[in-house]
């Protein structure tokens, strides 16, 4: 089993719909956690009504800060967007995805952010699994 942690900066976009694109796709083969460098407590609505239109309910995930993750090293890790505010996670591979915070987009915008994470989350089990 590989373990895999999504980093964003309110875990409530980003981060949250990679966690939920990689339980989708990487099944029982994968442990997988999503946190923020500053949480904002919430998810927001729109990545819930994103990923609702896909069969995901992302009602049942709650916004995380990086103290309230397992203290494990991790077999992959991606930050999105949080940079220098992001502490550094023991991890054997990581990489920086330059996605967009789509909090303030259009829904189509929305979508599109949506796409490009799942995009990166597919690329990522097929080099892990």
């Amino acid at each position: 089993m590989k373990r895999i942690l999504f980093v964003c900066v309110e875990n409530s976009n980003r981060s949250q719909m990679a966690e939920a694109f990689a339980r989708m796709h990487g099944g029982s083969d994968v442990e997988v956690y999503s946190a923020g460098s500053q949480p904002s407590g919430i998810i927001n609505p729109k990545a819930i009504a994103a990923m609702s239109t896909l069969g995901y309910d992302l009602t049942s995930h709650l916004s995380k800060s990086l103290t309230e993750i397992p203290d494990v090293e991790f077999d992959f890790v991606a930050t999105m967007g949080c940079g220098d505010a992001c502490p550094m996670v023991r991890a054997r591979r990581r990489e920086d995805w330059s996605i967009p915070d789509p909090k303030d987009l259009s829904p189509e915008e929305f979508r599109y952010v949506r796409d490009l994470i799942e995009h990166h989350v597919r690329q990522t089990l097929a080099g892990l699994l």
